[in-house]
C-alpha cells in the first residue's frame, strides 16, 4: 500500500470518529429516552455497525486499489487499535471516565455489545471486500 492510501485509511478512520460521535449524541437525544438504556446500547451498537460496513464500502470503492487480504485485515487491525485507543485516552483523560467505566463496555456477559463494533471495524474491510465488492 502506498503513502496516500494510508493517508486515505487515516482520514476514513476520522470519519468513523465522527460518525460514532454522531451515533452516540443520537442514542443520548432520541434512542435511549424512548426505549431505555441497554435497548439504545444495543439499537446504536447495530447502527453504528452498519455504518462501520456502508463508510467501508465506499471507502474501497474511492480507494480503487486491489488489497490483499493481509492489506484488508491491516487496514482494519489499525481501525481497531486507533479506535481503543481513542476511546480510552478522550474516555478517561478527557470526559473523565474512571478506567473501570470504560472496560464495562466490554464486558458480553452484562449485556454489553460494544465489542461488536470493535470486531466489526477490524473486519470489514475483509468482509466488504471479499463479499460486497466482487
Amino acid at each position: 500500500m502506498d503513502s496516500r492510501s494510508l493517508l486515505l485509511v487515516l482520514g476514513m478512520w476520522f470519519i468513523f470518529v465522527i460518525a460514532a460521535i454522531l451515533n452516540g449524541t443520537f442514542r443520548v437525544a432520541f434512542i435511549t429516552p424512548r426505549v431505555g438504556e441497554y435497548a439504545g446500547h444495543v439499537i446504536s451498537t447495530v447502527i453504528f455497525m452498519c455504518v462501520l460496513l456502508i463508510g467501508t464500502y465506499f471507502f474501497l470503492g474511492y480507494l480503487d486499489a486491489d488489497l490483499a487480504r493481509n492489506d484488508l485485515l491491516l487496514i482494519g487491525a489499525f481501525w481497531l487499535v486507533m479506535t481503543a485507543g481513542f476511546e480510552f485516552v478522550f474516555g478517561h483523560y478527557v470526559i473523565g471516565h474512571p478506567w473501570e467505566k470504560l472496560l464495562e463496555d466490554y464486558n458480553i456477559f452484562k449485556g454489553r455489545v460494544w465489542v461488536l463494533v470493535l470486531l466489526t471495524t477490524f473486519l470489514a474491510p475483509w468482509l466488504v471486500q471479499t463479499y460486497l465488492r466482487k
